[in-house]
């Protein structure tokens, strides 16, 4: 499980630090595109699940095909160094935006980078709907307005 907030620096070559709390015995990963602006890191274990739960949903929709392409067409394996460093592609840096200040954030399942001013941007825009958000959210994991979560 992945929770915090951590701010760290873009390394020079794309290199990136991972945070101490989210360095797991296996130090093997996946960086995709995220949504909302920012990348998705998951641990090579924890991406092969989401995959196989996304593939499990009909090819005949497609948003579901659509989601499997945005998930792995762009996606690459990483292993740690010894100091916890992943080498993030030049391309999908350039897709988030991230420049020299990142935001590293734990969202249970999966790490999020960010660069700093869009997530300071995108909390600032979320945060005064918090409460309408969790209004929207039944606690059986369906949305109020009867779309699945």
């Amino acid at each position: 499980m992945f929770i915090g907030k951590f701010y760290h620096s873009l390394e020079k070559n794309n290199r990136l630090s991972l945070p101490k709390n989210f360095r797991s015995k296996n130090n093997k990963w996946v960086v995709t595109r995220g949504l909302d602006g920012c990348l998705f890191l998951f641990s090579q274990d924890k991406f092969e699940q989401e995959i196989k739960n996304i593939a499990q949903r009909s090819l005949t929709k497609k948003s579901n095909r659509d989601l499997t392409r945005l998930m792995t067409n762009e996606a690459v394996e990483l292993i740690a160094d010894k100091l916890g460093r992943v080498k993030l592609p030049n391309y999908l840096t350039e897709f988030a935006g991230l420049n020299k200040q990142l935001v590293v954030v734990g969202s249970f399942s999966r790490i999020e980078i960010w660069d700093q001013t869009t997530y300071h941007a995108y909390i600032d825009k979320i945060e005064p709907q918090a409460e309408q958000i969790a209004e929207q959210i039944d606690t059986n994991g369906v949305a109020t307005d009867g779309l699945a979560t």
